[in-house]
């Protein structure tokens, strides 16, 4: 009896055991659990497209077969699991590999464009004066250009290709990062630190780079992760609208695009892509909002 009434008390004063659902959701609910799963297999599918899939994204496996419907339906087949789309081609194997087209554009937008906007940002903060009023136009003068009316244009003048597409994405995504960095920096800047390496004689550029900018990496990281699926999401518009790259390379707004003229007979050959697109965009918001809110410390504070 008494054996029982301390186990009793001491569930009364911790809490019952948790059960393995409970354990389960709140971990789900603390870290980045399903957006993970999706980025990996995102990843995976990039990466080891060619294994994944031995049917070609660009070509007909036979003559006959466009239009063949997701394994699941009347006319469908276990040779194509999300069927075909108008002129033969596995839409699976299609997705696959636009993974990579999608993931190799976010990235290198947003390598490069992120390296420009940090430059950028780290001067503009730590110089201030002309060199700040100059460079914060020209971040203004970025976005007040009309980007729909610059990509169609620059479609008319250039050849449509990945790397003009990259080229025309990074021009528009690297004020992000500077008008962030450079708020970040005007703070860092006056902190003690900073000031004692100016009086040891630590030059401005040893500065930015040794003091300031691991001060603002967390910000940097978090603001990359969060327009990973914007980038994603614009570069799809593009291929949608026909300027982006080229067919027949499968990206999933050209599959989109190729498919909305077939909705009501052949709806998996938009529907699968766009599903794709909209979970790769959630997964990286996710994680950006969980990155955010754990490398804050004033969000840490109010958890």
């Amino acid at each position: 009896m008494a054996l029982e009434a301390s186990a009793k008390t001491e569930a009364d004063l911790f809490g019952a055991p948790k059960s393995r659902a409970r354990v389960v959701y709140s971990f789900t609910r603390r870290y980045p659990v399903i957006p993970g799963i999706i980025i990996i297999v995102l990843a995976v599918f990039a990466i080891f497209a060619p294994l994944l899939t031995s049917y070609d994204p660009e070509k007909a496996e036979e003559y006959n077969d466009n239009g063949i419907p997701p394994f699941w339906q009347a006319d469908g087949s276990t040779k194509y699991i999300l069927g075909t789309d108008y002129l033969g081609r596995d839409v699976l194997a299609r997705i696959i590999f636009g993974t990579r087209i999608s993931l190799l554009v976010a990235f290198s937008v947003l390598g490069i464009g992120g390296v420009i906007g940090i430059a950028v940002g780290l001067i503009s903060g730590y110089f201030g004066g002309i060199i700040d009023e100059v460079l914060m136009r020209l971040v203004d003068l970025t976005l007040a250009v009309p980007f729909i009316l610059v990509a169609l244009v620059w479609a008319i003048v250039l050849e449509d290709s990945l790397t003009s597409v990259v080229i025309l994405l990074i021009m528009f995504f690297w004020n992000g990062f500077a008008r962030q960095v450079r708020a970040e920096t005007l703070q860092l800047k006056t902190l003690d630190y900073v000031a004692l390496a100016r009086i040891a004689g630590a030059s401005p550029l040893r500065i930015m780079y040794k003091h300031i900018l691991p001060g603002v990496f967390s910000t940097v990281i978090v603001i990359a992760t969060l327009t990973v699926g914007v980038v994603i999401l614009v570069e799809s518009i593009l291929s949608f609208l026909g300027v982006g790259v080229p067919a027949p390379t499968p990206t999933w707004g050209a599959m989109i695009s190729d498919g909305r003229n077939y909705l009501t007979s052949g709806w998996w050959m938009a529907f699968f892509p766009g599903m794709a697109i909209l979970f790769t965009v959630l997964a990286f918001n996710f994680l950006g909002d969980w990155l955010r809110d754990t490398l804050d410390p004033k969000l840490r504070q109010l958890n």
